[in-house]
């Protein structure tokens, strides 16, 4: 027989019954009934019932058993009697009669956290002790489920002619959207590496080495501000470029793979099948949000010519004001005062002084407008209102106004939160949409700098006389792709011209010198016959977490960060020693 088992503690059945048998795993749970011990004893593939009485030779050392210990035990299979078998388990027909017991890993003192029953503990101590929070049993399907998602990918872009290739984890730096992390060299004092924010750059060269298509489960680094959907240090994804493409063709590769990974790990949850194209700005109009949870029917309206010139001082002195306007955000079936009035609460706690509102009830005449705003606007307004909103008794509307820019982030909250209050949001669907035609670049408010707003290696819709005008209105061919309310992926048809790529980025406010300097070996290799090509990445650690209907990230990572970017099991970060910065030509100055 095995050192260690002979079955896992899933496997055993009545056909097991009267075989000798050897388990091992970890006690997850211990009765004592009147003198005989029962223990669940747990492995990573399930529990099996094993109990001892005192008529086994190691009755004694059963006795001083506690949970968590892990043991191999030797044992008789029986079969349970009928009325208590346990049809929750694959082994809820038989227990083990232990015979033999040997202590495989003991425990010292009390468990900072018990393994046993769904008791919830602070996110610290999960995390500080994540060995013991992966023995649980949400944890273990959580990273089974990672990982299986992982092998279905693999599979997939195996099948429709992709190949994996690995790139370097250290690197260059790169201005990608998040701060890099840099790693000192000792062999060249005072120069650093970078770990890569994602494969960019390097999958861009293989397509211009003549791979054609690439992908990989890439782990990617960023220096960012964490929340719950975004690891703060490190995260992987679906990493995968094709050379001659058009954006469309890389829509049609990677959504038959990501449809077919919903229906199979979804849990029934059904996929849609048609996921419709929308402009970014049209993204921000309707939802708030250029990451969109379109199981929620609600879609926000432009409505500024019903309150221009009203009787409703405080938008009509706003819209007199260069580039504003009023937003309506509909509420089917939340035509009530107390609905109302709690959505006003809401935005209270949100920063706003509130929300105007009008909901429509019965009235003496018929159909009545009511709320402040209707009172202050006309009766003509508020039906215009409305018929436009396609509102009618029992509905609301929620209104909001100034510059877009300032209020679209609270309006896309406001649709959700009125969504979910409603009832509105459809749970069993997954629904998804590619959101197009990003802005190349953005302006900071505070220095009116132009910089890129999306990925700088991004191929400009029109291409070079594109750039000619105000970068403002340059369109790239940037899309991302919601899920739930999620970003998912993003991508881009490259910029493969250098021409093009030096005045990209000189509008950026980068000089062809800086450009050379960064990206020299992307500009040298683009003038020796660059394809056209593109691609995206799909992010694996949120994709998990959706499947896994969670709405924190480090619920689907093995060894997470906590939010402070701290690892609190391994203590990372730590402070070097005097030896490592000497051989490093590094010392620390202290921020004051």
């Amino acid at each position: 027989m095995h050192a260690f088992r002979s079955h896992t503690c899933a496997a055993l059945t009545a056909a097991n019954t009267g075989e000798t048998v050897r388990l091992s795993g970890w006690v997850h749970r211990r009765r004592d009934h009147g003198g005989v011990i029962f223990i669940d004893l747990r492995d990573h593939y399930g529990i099996t019932q094993v109990l001892c009485d005192p008529d086994s030779p190691v009755f004694s050392q059963v006795e001083k058993l506690r949970a968590e210990y892990c043991i191999r035990i030797d044992g008789t299979v029986k079969a349970r009697d009928p009325e208590l078998v346990n049809p929750k388990i694959p082994t809820g027909e038989i227990e083990v009669f232990i015979r033999d017991m040997e202590i495989l890993g003991g425990v010292s003192g009390e468990l900072p956290l018990q393994v046993f029953g769904d008791q919830e503990y602070p996110e610290e101590t999960r995390l500080k002790y994540r060995y013991l929070d992966l023995r649980r049993e949400a944890m273990q399907s959580n990273m089974t489920l990672r990982s299986d998602v992982v092998a279905s990918i693999r599979r997939r872009m195996w099948d429709i002619g992709f190949r994996e290739y690995q790139t370097p984890i250290i690197t260059a730096s790169s201005p990608e959207g998040a701060r890099d992390f840099l790693v000192p060299s000792r062999l060249h004092p005072g120069k650093f590496y970078a770990l890569p924010q994602a494969p960019q750059q390097f999958k861009q060269l293989l397509m211009v080495s003549g791979f054609d298509k690439y992908f990989q489960i890439a782990p990617c680094f960023r220096d960012e501000d964490p929340r719950a959907d975004r690891s703060p240090t490190d995260f992987y994804q679906l990493d995968l470029e094709m050379s001659f493409v058009e954006q469309e063709d890389v829509f049609h590769t990677i959504e038959p793979v990501l449809k077919c990974v919903f229906a199979e790990f979804g849990k029934g949850r059904t996929v849609d099948q048609v996921w419709p194209r929308i402009s970014y700005r049209d993204a921000a109009l309707w939802y708030g949000t250029d990451k969109p949870d379109l199981r929620n029917p609600i879609k926000m309206s432009r409505v500024s010519e019903h309150f221009a010139g009203s009787g409703f001082a405080i938008f009509a002195k706003i819209l007199e004001q260069e580039g504003t306007e009023v937003r309506a955000i509909p509420a089917p079936g939340g035509g009530s005062r107390k609905f109302c009035d709690r959505m006003n609460s809401w935005a209270q706690k949100e920063g706003l002084p509130g929300m105007g509102y009008i909901f429509w009830r019965d009235g003496e005449d018929g159909l009545e407008a009511a709320g402040p705003l209707a009172k202050n606007i006309g009766p003509e307004r508020t039906e215009a209102i409305r018929q436009q909103l396609h509102l009618n008794k029992g509905d609301a509307a929620f209104f909001l106004a100034g510059k877009p820019h300032e209020f679209e982030g609270v309006a896309g909250r406001a649709r959700v939160a009125i969504g979910e209050e409603l009832g509105l949001v459809d749970e069993s669907r997954f629904a998804f949409a590619w959101i197009v035609d990003f802005p190349m670049y953005e302006k900071d408010d505070e220095t009116g700098r132009v910089d890129f707003s999306h990925n700088p290696f991004s191929m400009p819709q029109g291409g070079l006389d594109a750039l000619s005008g105000d970068p403002l209105d340059v369109l790239g061919y940037q899309y991302d792709l919601a899920c739930n309310g999620y970003e998912i992926v993003s991508g881009a048809i490259r910029n493969h011209k250098p021409e093009i790529m030096f005045k990209a980025f000189e509008l950026a406010g980068y000089g062809a010198d800086e450009v050379r300097k960064r990206f020299g070996g992307m500009v040298n290799a683009f003038q020796y016959g660059a394809p056209p090509h593109g691609g995206c990445a799909a992010g694996i650690d949120r994709i998990v977490m959706i499947l896994a209907g969670t709405s924190n990230i480090r619920e689907v990572i093995l060894f997470p960060m906590n939010q402070r970017a701290e690892d609190l099991m391994m203590s990372a970060p730590s402070e070097p020693t005097s030896d490592q910065l000497m051989e490093l030509g590094l010392r620390v100055i202290p921020r004051e």
